[in-house]
């Protein structure tokens, strides 16, 4: 796996506005990450939770984790109608309300950046599995 520092070197536009929207949604800076997105933006969380702000998925996971950030490992891309799809691949690290440390937790974020603008991102992780692991509900 690259380092982030050359991963990040070899962005394209599209690809770099959802870096630098991920990396003020890991502050949390939500108003710094709304920057990045469109007026209208749809943002789809995990569990299918819709927001049109940054804040949204914010507010979540202050209740999910004490904190969490992203080890962002790969960017891929592909063309749309639209716009340009950027696909975010890695893994989350924190620690639960609890206090316990986590890492290793898989995500995947789906964006749509048109005119310079991401117009949607879709959310998915590892979370729920983790938790219902630690509940001893899931081996």
């Amino acid at each position: 796996m690259p380092d982030q520092e050359s991963l990040f070197e070899s962005l394209s536009n599209e690809a770099n506005i959802v870096r630098l929207y991920l990396e003020a949604s890991m502050k949390p800076d939500p108003d710094l990450a709304a920057t990045y997105v469109a007026d209208d933006v749809i943002i789809t969380f995990t569990g299918g939770k819709v927001f049109n702000h940054p804040s949204g998925p914010t507010s979540i996971n202050k209740g999910r984790y004490a904190w969490v950030k992203k080890r962002l490992a790969r960017f891929d891309e592909c063309h749309a109608a639209d716009g340009i799809v950027v696909y975010s691949l890695g893994t989350l690290y924190g620690e639960w309300p609890d206090g316990e440390s986590f890492e290793g937790n898989r995500y995947i974020d789906r964006f749509l950046v048109s005119d310079n603008k991401i117009a949607t991102m879709d959310v998915w992780n590892d979370s729920a599995e983790r938790i219902l692991v630690r509940q001893g509900i899931s081996a």
